[in-house]
């Protein structure tokens, strides 16, 4: 990816980042001072998990959700706030599925005096009313996508006027806004570079805490939508065992309902719907691909961050992928024992972190666990609901639908 291809709607400050070469970049005072107001975030043992599955394993977890945002992805927007602010712009557009992502960047633009127009995936506009009120309440300007408000939107409206919406959608209305505004750029919640490093603040949170313990995971799980919570925690980790240090399992666990990792290619394709983002080298369903209205909005992408993509690929991370009733049941398992309720999203990884607990319990071995509860879910009760009513539905997307999406690759 070019540097010409990011200057339209990115700072020059973030697209340096972008492209950075550099093992570590310092975090402005500005910043920090930000982050103070949650951080560090806390590090827990879940020990009445571990009673509960009678396991010999540690399980910890990292628990985002103490932010104001309530999950990790503030951990990105305040940073991208501040440099686009640095250069003199006022205003940023986003996209957001659950609404992790433009609570966040709503939050980060109040404090720094600016406008915030976020794209809403319209499956969680109408699902997660309350993550909308939330946005408005930092002052954010929120609209269900698509919209009639881009070519973009109304392309796809004329398509197909139920359209639920995805991120590749909502992507592609708020590059298209920032595009074609002065006063505007674009703010991305997950996916490229610099994304994944300002969320690294979180595996190497842990890793200081480990230290601290003279402990060290076996396994770092996350969920995986677009990669940013999930290479928080583990990029640091990695790290150390591409340097030779240690054999940690690296555990990426996505929807089966959108199943980027397992059951996409890796190959080039457009970050957005509609191919106004620059194309990039991932796993992919195909940038046409719309998932169903699952309630783990925030792992409704087609896509998956480049260098996440490449670590998958040399086998470096595991992916698996989990139908919504098994991740709804170990959420509520983890929310009797610890007492938070985790977000769907989130939920997965606690799936994956139960079921390697159970196996511990099968071999006897008290191996350590390591998972990202990246956000917490008190605006996602009506998924609950669904769930403890009986009326939440398995969906396994259908491969002929897969393979539909993926004709439409681009030509490379």
């Amino acid at each position: 990816m070019a540097r010409r291809d990011l200057a339209p709607i990115f700072p020059m400050d973030l697209i340096q980042k972008e492209v950075s070469q550099e093992r570590y970049i310092d975090i402005p005072d500005e910043v920090m001072d930000v982050y103070k107001l949650w951080q560090p975030t806390p590090l827990y043992r879940a020990f009445r998990l571990e009673k509960a599955l009678n396991t010999p394993a540690k399980i910890f977890y990292k628990y985002e959700g103490v932010s104001p945002a309530g999950s990790h992805k503030p951990n990105t927007a305040v940073a991208q706030a501040y440099f686009n602010k640095q250069e003199g712009i006022n205003r940023l557009s986003t996209e957001t599925g659950a609404g992790q992502c433009g609570s966040a960047l709503a939050f980060a633009c109040q404090l720094f005096g600016m406008e915030c127009k976020v794209y809403m995936v319209k499956a969680s506009y109408h699902q997660k009313p309350y993550r909308r009120s939330l946005m408005e309440t930092w002052g954010a300007s929120v609209v269900a996508s698509p919209t009639e408000e881009t070519n973009a939107g109304r392309n796809i409206l004329a398509q197909d006027k139920e359209s639920p919406g995805s991120l590749g959608i909502a992507i592609s209305e708020a590059v298209e806004e920032a595009a074609t505004r002065d006063d505007t750029n674009y703010a991305l919640g997950s996916v490229l570079n610099h994304v994944l490093m300002h969320q690294t603040v979180i595996g190497m949170e842990c890793k200081t805490v480990f230290e601290k313990l003279d402990l060290y995971p076996d396994m770092v799980i996350g969920c995986v939508g677009g990669g940013s919570n999930f290479a928080g925690i583990a990029f640091p980790f990695i790290q150390d065992k591409l340097q030779g240090k240690g054999n940690t399992r690296f555990i990426a666990v996505e929807p089966e309902a959108c199943p980027t990792l397992t059951r996409g290619l890796y190959t080039y394709d457009f970050g957005d719907t509609a191919g106004i983002a620059p194309m990039v080298k991932m796993f992919t369903l195909g940038h046409t691909f719309v998932p169903p209205a699952i309630h783990a909005g925030g792992l409704r992408y087609h896509g998956m961050a480049p260098l996440l993509s490449l670590l998958c690929d040399q086998g470096i991370i595991e992916p698996r992928a989990e139908y919504q009733n098994a991740v709804f049941a170990a959420a509520l398992q983890f929310a009797r024992t610890e007492g938070i309720l985790p977000a769907p999203e989130p939920a997965h990884a606690i799936k994956a972190a139960i079921d390697e607990a159970l196996k511990c319990k099968e071999s006897g071995e008290s191996k350590v666990i390591l998972f990202n509860l990246s956000g917490h879910g008190h605006f996602d009760l009506s998924a609950y609901d669904s769930y403890l009513a009986g009326s939440l539905e398995n969906y396994a997307y259908p491969q002929a639908e897969v393979e539909k999406a993926l004709a439409g690759l681009p030509q490379v």
